[in-house]
């Protein structure tokens, strides 16, 4: 063997050793000098394996969060595309995400919405080189990064809390009317694949349930008394209404995702052939949502807020049915699969809140038998079409119940701090949005106006043209 390489090999072997080490004791200095508890502690190292895991994966070409650069991975990974654009696409899709959607909905909870760290990992990860050393380098800045959002927004929210007008308050209740309003979203799902008269159909339905469990719902079972989420029950309601009108859809008997699975056996490969580590991956995902500091969209974030762990639970689920045809049709034409999966993993957090070690290994399973089934999945989803025409629907209807309900949480959180000029400034800043080159997710301009207006409310207080609602 030529001396240079062995040479090479050597530092290699060395580098990875210090890294290792230098990682292990930045992480133990910072939870040693942060003075914080057993349970904190483990927080905080779940956050730094996740944040580190997940960049490994993006930088080995693995896994990746953002649905939009999972298709553009094949370009680099099969030679049309040089690591340089792909860092610069990756930052292009992920950055103002981070900013303008996931930071501004984590900074309102105690909860860190999942964007915030695994859209970070995408650009990270694709902007460490493309080798040992790189992966290395990825893994020990994302789990720093993991740690950083946990802590750096607790510090955020702390120095909030310090300003003399707190406008933490009024921010948490900008998800206040996800809450009730949520339940109605199967019905959207309905009236968009099958039409006005199915859907309301299950409007009215999910509305009487609701009603229906608001009376009756308080059931004495000897000396316990069960008490019925209204919420949670309508929900459900809907979503199985939703599931049976989509499964009445017959098969023409296409087999495009059949197909699929056959045009482009050799990049499934690539995830077969990572299977275990894919697993692992969907374990801690699942930990950190026991843990209650991690949930993967603004719903459940909203829902766990608030306490309501059943009806997040079957928030995610509903969320899972609209994601899983999209991560699979695209896991089987890129050969990238995705760090949460089909996103069934958060579901399992939920369920397992308070059990971090038992939803880390079911979680694991789960994510284990979705990468082994892709092939049966695929063909599943072509003898119900109904199921994989509705993942878009889903999505959709989300979303738009979603921009409304945090929308008008919005509006009444900033006439909270400022009533009349609160309604003025949200509902400008969301009008005004619309007309910017660069816009901000429509989602996310709620809450973003708030902590904007609690800011400027702030400075208006110093220097005496605002006084504080007793």
């Amino acid at each position: 063997m030529d001396t240079r390489t062995v040479e090479t090999k050597n530092s290699n072997d060395i580098f990875k050793k210090v890294a290792l080490l230098v990682c292990i004791g930045i992480i133990f200095s910072l939870l040693y000098y942060l003075t914080i508890d057993m349970a904190n502690i483990f927080k905080y190292i779940v956050a730094a394996l996740l944040g580190g895991l997940s960049c490994i994966l993006v930088n080995k070409g693995i896994a990746t969060f953002n649905d939009a650069l999972r298709p553009i991975m094949p370009e680099y990974i099969e030679g049309r595309m040089t690591r340089a654009e792909l860092a610069a696409t990756s930052f292009a899709l992920g950055f103002g995400l981070v900013i303008g959607f996931g930071i501004p909905f984590s900074i309102g909870s105690p909860i860190i919405l999942a964007h915030s760290i695994l859209l970070g990992s995408d650009i990270i990860g694709t902007w460490c080189p493309d080798s040992k050393k790189g992966t290395i380098l990825s893994g020990v800045i994302g789990s720093l990064y993991g740690v950083g959002i946990v802590y750096g927004l607790e510090i955020v929210v702390n120095l909030f809390a310090m300003l003399p007008v707190n406008f933490l308050d009024a921010l948490g209740s900008v998800g206040s009317p996800v809450v009730a309003a949520f339940s109605i979203f199967p019905a959207i799902v309905v009236g968009y694949q099958h039409g006005f008269g199915k859907g309301a159909i299950t409007f009215i339905v999910i509305a009487l349930v609701n009603q229906i469990t608001i009376k009756y719902g308080v059931i004495p079972v000897g000396d316990i008394t069960v008490k019925l989420s209204a919420d949670g029950m309508a929900l459900l309601v809907g979503v199985l209404m939703m599931l049976v009108f989509a499964m009445s859809e017959k098969s023409d008997g296409s087999n495009s995702n059949q197909v699929l699975v056959g045009i482009f056996a050799e990049r499934l490969k690539n995830i077969k052939k990572n299977i275990f580590v894919i697993a692992v991956m969907g374990g801690l995902v699942s930990a950190a949502t026991s843990l209650s500091f991690f949930a993967g969209d603004p719903t459940s974030l909203e829902l766990l807020s608030a306490g309501k762990s059943t009806e997040a639970s079957i928030a995610a689920f509903a969320r899972a049915i609209g994601f899983i045809p999209l991560v699979y049709t695209t896991a089987i034409t890129t050969g990238v699969y995705g760090p949460v999966g089909t996103t069934l993993v958060f579901v399992v957090g939920i369920i397992l809140i308070g059990n971090p070690i038992v939803a880390f290994l079911v979680a694991s399973i789960v994510m284990f038998l979705e990468v082994l089934l892709l092939e049966k999945a695929a063909a599943g989803l072509d003898k119900f079409p109904g199921i994989k025409k509705s993942g878009d629907h889903v999505r959709t209807a989300m979303n738009k119940v979603l921009e409304i309900a945090i929308m008008s949480g919005s509006m009444i959180a900033g006439n909270t701090l400022a009533p009349g000029t609160g309604f003025l400034f949200v509902a400008g800043a969301y009008a005004l949005n619309k007309t910017a080159k660069k816009s901000l997710v429509e989602i996310a301009v709620g809450p973003v106006a708030v902590i904007v207006l609690g800011i400027l409310l702030n400075i208006l207080f110093v220097i005496g043209l605002y006084t504080p609602i007793a």
